[in-house]
């Protein structure tokens, strides 16, 4: 899911850029201090989940467990994406710098959504729990998939054959994130439910 330097044309990196500070700005100002450990978790699961990449065709595809830290974060979830992909440009050459806002806007802002949406239903019982979870996860990667396809084919006509390459190797992944989601989500709410904040 990550796009690499040299790919995007200017506008969408600059649009990327300003949406993806505006994000960490409202993310960084609504962070509970009380629970920034579970930011500095998350970051961290979802910078070693997106390392693993599964080869798809001309492409990869990995997990980026969006939904996960989106229903549990909410706006947080803008800066902890940003310093997992940050870390992941510098460290692994993972994208790239001049890319990492819009990297970071198309995984992030469908995390937040999805806070929005599924939270209600997170609230009821186990089924549907894992179902919100569930949705979430999907949903999360849908989105993202989406987003990161749109930012392709928005740089040129020459990329709208890789976005959909790309959407397209993401659809298994949609469900498989969407099961971990669950079972992650309704295994919290057993073990450890002040970090979902229930």
């Amino acid at each position: 899911m990550h796009i690499s330097e040299g790919v995007l044309s200017w506008p969408v990196l600059a649009g990327g850029a300003v949406l993806a500070v505006a994000g960490t700005a409202i993310g960084l100002k609504k962070i509970d201090y009380d629970r920034i450990m579970s930011v500095a978790i998350l970051a961290a699961t979802f910078f070693i989940a997106s390392l693993i990449h599964v080869p798809i065709g001309p492409s990869s595809a990995h997990l980026i467990l969006g939904g996960l830290l989106g229903v549990i974060l909410g706006w947080a979830a803008f800066p902890a994406i940003l310093v997992g992909l940050a870390l992941q440009a510098v460290l692994f050459q993972y994208g790239g710098l001049t890319v990492l806002g819009v990297n970071c806007f198309d995984m992030a802002a469908p995390a937040v959504l999805c806070h929005y949406l599924f939270r209600p239903m997170l609230r009821r019982g186990a089924g549907s729990r894992f179902a919100g979870a569930f949705a979430c996860g999907f949903l999360a990667m849908l989105l993202s998939a989406t987003l990161t396809a749109a930012a392709l084919a928005l740089s040129g006509d020459e990329f709208v054959e890789a976005a959909q390459v790309l959407f397209i190797a993401h659809l298994p992944i949609m469900a498989v994130e969407g099961v971990i989601t669950g079972f992650a989500y309704s295994f919290l709410s057993k073990v450890k439910p002040e970090v979902l904040g229930c």
